[in-house]
Order: structure tokens, then C-alpha cells, then sequence
């Protein structure tokens, strides 16, 4: 007698639809009660809806989601929860829109569960590839935009023109780093910042 079957389904703000993901499951012969769905960032695993899906899950189950990045963002997370939902609790997997991500015995057996795997750890490489690739053009395109003179974060604070005379009280002992803060209306870290910048520029 085979396991249950469930569904997880998630999207990522309150104003997406589940209604494809749901329909999907619904016409694989997925049963609404079975369907865990969660609204909730793809960043992670700490999700409500996935923890009640995991701890449903038992070995000979088959969980079915319609595509794979309905686990997640993290292509390394989705392997370790792949390989633990496979591996230690022993269910099935079935992706929907990737049909060579199905781990079920009628449907290829260990050659299924290793060509699974194999997908996956391309997908796993790929995203590391785009992920590098991003922010390898990011880098770039900051060197070139500093190389033409942009600054980046937010603009220096202006000095007041107080600041000199009040810089100078300081340093001779007359007021505290508090009170000349506190003169020229800005934070000690701020006031700290500049006597350091003049003697650096000294």
C-alpha cells in the first residue's frame, strides 16, 4: 500500500496568487487537505506551512511541488531539504515543471533517484555560477563608476562654519568632545571623525 501524496505550494507576499500552483497539484491528484501553502520570503526554510509538511511526512510518501523554486532561493538549502526528505525520512519527490526531478520507483527507480540528483546539483552550480557572475559584473561596474569620480553612500556631513574655532576649543582643553558635539549640532562620532580627518590630511 503506497504512502500519501502531498503538495507544498508557496508564494512570496500576501498580493501573489496560489491559485496555479494549487491547480497543479489539484490535477496531479493532490487532495486539498494534503496541500501545505505558505506566504512567506523563499529565503530560507523556517517557514510554517514546510515544518507541518515535514514533520506530515513519512517514509513512502510522495511530496509534489509544481517547480523547484517554490522550495526556495538557496539552491545548497534545497539539496540538504532534497536529500533529507529523501534520504533520512525516505519520501519521494516530484517536480512538476522538471520531470526528471521525480524520485519514485515506477519512475526509474535508483536510476531515477540518481538522475535527480545529478539535476540538482547542476541546477546548485549553475545558480552558484549566476550568483558569481552577478556579482562579479556588480564589482566591475562599481570600479568603473568610482574610476569616473561617483561616490558612493551618503554625502559627507558639512562641517559647520563654527566647527574651526569650536575644534580648536577642544583641542586646547577648554570644552569637552561632548560640548563641541554638542555646539556644532552633530553626534560625537561625527565631530571624533573630523579632528581625525585634519590630522590625517595634516
Amino acid at each position: 500500500m503506497g504512502g500519501k501524496v502531498y503538495g507544498y505550494a508557496r508564494v512570496s507576499t500576501r498580493e501573489q496568487n496560489l491559485d496555479r500552483q494549487l491547480m497543479a497539484l489539484e490535477e496531479f491528484g493532490v487532495e486539498r487537505e494534503n496541500v501545505f501553502a505558505d506566504r512567506a520570503s523563499g529565503r530560507d526554510f523556517e517557514r510554517p506551512e514546510w515544518i507541518r509538511m515535514k514533520e506530515a511526512l513519512r517514509e513512502g510518501d510522495v511530496l509534489v511541488v509544481k517547480s523547484i523554486d517554490r522550495f526556495g532561493r538557496s539552491y545548497e538549502e534545497i539539496i540538504e531539504q532534497w536529500r533529507e526528505i529523501t534520504k533520512e525520512i525516505r519520501a519521494d519527490v516530484v517536480v512538476l515543471d522538471m520531470p526528471l526531478l521525480d524520485t519514485r520507483e515506477d519512475k526509474g527507480g535508483v536510476t531515477g533517484a540518481l538522475i535527480s540528483d545529478i539535476v540538482l546539483q547542476l541546477l546548485s552550480y549553475v545558480a552558484q555560477v549566476e550568483r558569481e557572475s552577478i556579482h562579479q559584473r556588480q564589482a566591475e561596474g562599481i570600479a568603473a563608476a568610482r574610476a569616473r569620480g561617483v561616490r558612493f553612500g551618503r554625502p559627507a556631513k558639512k562641517r559647520p562654519g563654527t566647527y574651526g574655532a569650536t575644534r580648536d576649543a577642544y583641542l586646547e582643553g577648554h570644552i569637552t568632545r561632548s560640548e563641541a558635539a554638542s555646539r556644532l549640532k552633530v553626534s560625537i562620532s561625527t565631530f571624533d571623525k573630523w579632528v581625525r580627518q585634519d590630522r590625517e590630511d595634516a
